[in-house]
């Protein structure tokens, strides 16, 4: 009984913070569509966020700020077609910063890195760093080079494209705590890793026309990630099982995360066939995080992959209605026992500036048992600078076999951005996550992550980070688990698109 007034009371507590932000309407006049929606260079876009989306419209949003310019402020010649340096020029005290009246601070004399935190416009709380070291070396990324552009330059109705990404991180990120116990991302430490070599094919229905058109979508996985992208759901867990489990070779395998039928017109979109889930934030592709590691919350209290029908009904410009039926979660053309769940949710743009999308399984989740699921995710672009998102998760399952096995976990997620200039990003993930997977009763973990991205080009990316986990049970928990929980972690990949 305790634990369901937790639970209810962590569900309130996510609802009431989203509703306090939403009702907020932000009064930056920014594009449409938030950051988090945009994709480039032909690569996938998710119906979450994308790594691109972070870098996407820099470049519109720097013309627009220096359109705005007064003739006084422009001395220096038309800075809007000016090449960009790719070199640490000295800084200095511009004219074009805002003014924020007398209590504006000056750009220092020795850092050449003002801020003007305060601005009421779209420079909120410009931090002033772009002058400073190393985030003055920058280089405008320019087009991308990619696999499509090399072999088949005039063909626009398929797509195809990958990227590879291999990094390296000094521990087990929790809740693992041994070498390939496929129990996180992070469970190969201190190797260099390739963690994903990806390659992927598309051609997507005609969504500007009433009539009906189809299209198709593969993606092919092999690195240290497979074997927790693979369908590992279907018949058989938690032995081996699965086509895809047949093809591991050590630590590293093979995974066919998605492969489905795509039929649609400018209002519906429907999926038939292998997809990814639309629960949660955070995604399996490399290119659809900030971020190298993952959260517990997406790990642990999220499905990965489906099998079954998922249609998408666009009512207007801000509501999307989803719906669909799946043969539980993380099967591939498979059914583990009865699995048998309602897959289903709805994105709403409330503004300009605010996102916010609700997405649920119901029913029989195969391997996880019979249960519910949902996640909110709340999405504020606060600035040209700032941009904060919310999610909180809720998972209660009663497993089929075993009440040893039924799951509850819940908690909440908050991720920061702060755009540096065309180059760099800052962003930060502070987690609370309640959850039973250890020893059968409910403990609390956190982290914290925070680091940058280094867009080098147009191609390749680097995504360094300090990541912070701790337990306030952490001596139960490694008792239990027979590993260190809490630790500091450092992580870096290098990750490149083609």
């Amino acid at each position: 009984m305790k634990s369901f007034f937790t639970m209810c009371a962590a569900i309130g507590a996510g609802l009431v913070v989203t509703s306090f932000a939403l009702a907020a309407d932000v009064q930056y006049d920014l594009a449409a569509d938030a950051p988090q929606s945009v994709a480039n260079n032909n690569q996938p876009t998710y119906t979450r966020g994308t790594l691109t989306a972070y870098f996407a419209d820099t470049d519109k949003k720097d013309d627009v700020k220096k359109d705005n310019k007064s003739a006084e402020e422009s001395t220096n010649g038309d800075m809007t077609n000016a090449p960009a340096s790719c070199g640490c020029e000295a800084p200095s005290c511009s004219s074009e910063a805002p003014s924020c009246g007398n209590e504006a601070p000056e750009c220092g004399s020795e850092t050449g890195c003002g801020s003007t935190c305060g601005c009421c416009n779209d420079d909120w709380c410009d931090l002033g760093i772009d002058n400073c070291w190393p985030f003055c070396c920058c280089c405008k990324p320019g087009d991308p080079c990619t696999l499509q552009k090399c072999l088949t330059p005039c063909c626009n109705d398929v797509t195809y494209g990958g990227w590879i990404g291999t990094g390296f991180y000094t521990n087990n990120d929790p809740l693992s705590f041994h070498n390939g116990d496929l129990l996180s991302f992070w469970d190969h430490p201190n190797d260099l890793n390739l963690d994903q070599a990806w390659l992927w094919l598309e051609r997507k229905p005609n969504s500007k026309s009433c009539c009906w058109d189809w299209g198709y979508r593969f993606d092919l996985l092999y690195g240290v990630d497979a074997q927790k992208t693979q369908a590992f759901g279907n018949s058989g867990f938690p032995n081996a099982q699965g086509y895809d489990n047949s093809w591991d070779n050590g630590s590293y395998g093979w995974a066919l995360p998605q492969a489905y039928i795509d039929l649609g017109n400018d209002k519906w979109d429907v999926k038939i066939g292998h997809f990814f889930t639309l629960v949660g934030y955070e995604v399996i592709p490399e290119t659809g995080n900030f971020f190298y590691s993952h959260s517990y919350t997406m790990f642990n209290s999220e499905p990965f992959t489906h099998t079954g029908v998922l249609a998408t009904y666009k009512v207007d410009d801000k509501l999307s209605v989803m719906g669909g039926w799946v043969l539980g979660w993380d099967t591939g053309f498979d059914q583990f026992g009865n699995g048998n769940a309602v897959h289903s949710g709805f994105t709403y743009q409330a503004s300009k500036n605010a996102k916010y999308s609700y997405m649920m399984t119901g029913g029989d989740l195969g391997w996880r048992g019979d249960g519910y699921s949902h996640s909110i995710v709340a999405d504020f672009t606060l600035s040209r600078r700032w941009e904060y998102v919310f999610q909180s998760d809720l998972l209660d399952t009663s497993s089929n076999s075993n009440a040893t096995f039924d799951g509850l976990s819940y908690g909440t997620n908050n991720y920061l951005f702060y755009t540096i200039n065309d180059c760099w990003k800052w962003g930060t993930r502070a987690e609370w996550w309640k959850g039973n997977n250890v020893d059968g009763r409910m403990h609390s973990f956190y982290e914290i992550a925070t680091g940058p991205n280094y867009k080098y080009n147009a191609n390749l990316t680097i995504r360094p980070e300090i990541k912070f986990n701790w337990c306030p049970a952490e001596q139960t928990v490694e008792n239990a688990a027979g590993g260190q929980f809490s630790n500091v972690i450092f992580g870096m990949d290098a990750l490149y698109t083609f």
